[in-house]
């Protein structure tokens, strides 16, 4: 089976691509930000550049671990799921279900590998830079070289090629598990997940103003929050669907596409919901933390600074992996639909028409998510905001709002059309024949 799956990713590159994709650039953030612990550990380090590096790889690798896998799990996923046909018909063959989960495992696995390879050189790079910003903003002495060792190496390779494996395996046991009853464990796990993030931004009302670790709690729950929000997507577009008063060709062909695909538009609502609540979230606290400390009129500490480097980096990383989950999920499952499109043509809808159900689709994910997102990251913000600075909610108004707004609708409506306009090129009854 292994020759099998070498032979299948040879023979479909394009396949494979996104997951290329998300294994590059997951294994290039945890090589270029563990590659702070080899920097870290050469001798003659002082013990404050020491602490400031070990912190970012700390949190920074834990962030990107977990990202990894949720993003190549969601590319994996829709992999599996659209290679339905192919699967079964290697079972009818005579495969069994160990040999295909070899063969499944052993595609991931080998393209991880390979995605981070080729990301070695970029990660050198990449902590050469990030080691000259943690100079340029004195937490870290000039003094110190950059290294790039065995700690960044090898969890590097090994958590990208693990996520990859585990990934597969999860993605292809979901995908023949698909007709059985399933929702308990998820409805458990969103329970907790909303249950544990309530507590954790009720605690921050314990905290003084001045105390180190203010923003943990509210930036914690927010981001339990968003998980949970994320995990209950299908139930929350389902109860969005039936009060929506749409009316026209293209808001009920949309309500109607959209309440028959829930559980597959939950790989799209997952990463919308938990980027805008995570970004929401850290960038206004972080506003609020910063204008806390310049009304202060005291200098940034080197905390303060460490702690600031990594919220901005910690969101721009949620930005990237984020917006390849989107893309990926949205690009899938639109061009999945080429056959539903001729079908529609067929029967007399333009193509103006079609375009337009899928932008009115795009825009009630995009509300769906924001929503929901923007939700989670107020129930943080607004504990953080009354305990540091006495007020309900932060003074840099809408702005950082509306911009991550903006990068949800450009990302969910961009994918979405642009793939439905390169799928509606073919004509109806060829892409109709095509996908029969």
């Amino acid at each position: 089976m292994f020759a099998l799956a070498m032979r299948s990713i040879r023979h479909r590159p394009g396949r494979f691509t996104a997951t290329l994709l998300s294994a590059f650039l997951g294994a290039a953030i945890i090589m270029t930000f563990n590659s702070m612990h080899d920097t870290a550990g050469q001798p003659g380090v002082d013990s404050v550049s020491a602490e400031s590096l070990s912190t970012a790889a700390s949190v920074v690798g834990g962030y990107g671990s977990l990202l990894v896998f949720f993003a190549v799990a969601s590319t994996l996923t829709v992999n599996v799921r659209q290679r339905g046909p192919e699967l079964e018909l290697l079972r009818c063959s005579g495969a069994t279900p160990g040999q295909i989960r070899r063969m499944v495992v052993g595609e991931s696995v080998a393209v991880a590998l390979l995605g981070a390879l080729v990301a070695i050189g970029p990660a050198m790079l990449g902590g050469q830079a990030l080691l000259d910003v943690f100079r340029d903003s004195g937490q870290v002495d000039r003094s110190v070289d950059y290294a790039f060792g065995p700690v960044a190496l090898l969890s590097g390779l090994w958590i990208t090629v693990l996520a990859a494996g585990g990934a597969a395996f999860l993605a292809l046991r979901r995908a023949t598990r698909e007709r059985r009853p399933r929702g308990g464990a998820r409805k458990f796990s969103a329970s907790a997940a909303l249950a544990v993030g309530g507590a954790a931004v009720c605690s921050t009302f314990a905290f003084s103003a001045s105390d180190a670790a203010l923003m943990a709690p509210a930036a914690y729950g927010a981001i339990l929050l968003s998980v949970g929000f994320a995990l209950l997507s299908p139930r929350l577009l389902t109860g969005l669907l039936d009060r929506l008063p749409l009316s026209g060709p293209s808001g009920y062909l949309a309500v109607r596409a959209l309440r028959r695909r829930t559980a597959q538009l939950s790989g799209v609502l997952m990463p919308l919901i938990m980027f805008t609540g995570m970004a929401t979230a850290t960038l206004y606290m972080q506003a609020v933390e910063s204008d806390a400390i310049e009304a202060s009129g005291l200098p940034k500490s080197i905390d303060a600074k460490n702690l600031e480097t990594l919220n901005l980096v910690v969101v721009g990383i949620i930005v990237v992996f984020s917006c390849i989950m989107l893309i990926n999920s949205l690009y899938a499952a639109t061009a999945f639909r080429a056959r539903e499109f001729g079908q529609q043509r067929l029967a007399g809808a333009t193509p103006a028409q079609v375009l337009g159900t899928v932008g009115v689709e795009g825009v009630i994910l995009t509300v769906t998510g924001v929503f929901f997102g923007t939700v989670a990251g107020l129930a943080g913000i607004v504990p953080f905001t009354l305990v540091r600075s006495d007020s309900a909610l932060p003074d840099r108004g809408l702005g950082i709002w509306l911009a991550i707004v903006a990068v949800a609708a450009a990302a969910t409506l961009g994918t979405s059309l642009a793939t439905a306009v390169r799928t509606l090129r073919a004509p109806a009854v060829e892409a109709v024949a095509l996908a029969a």
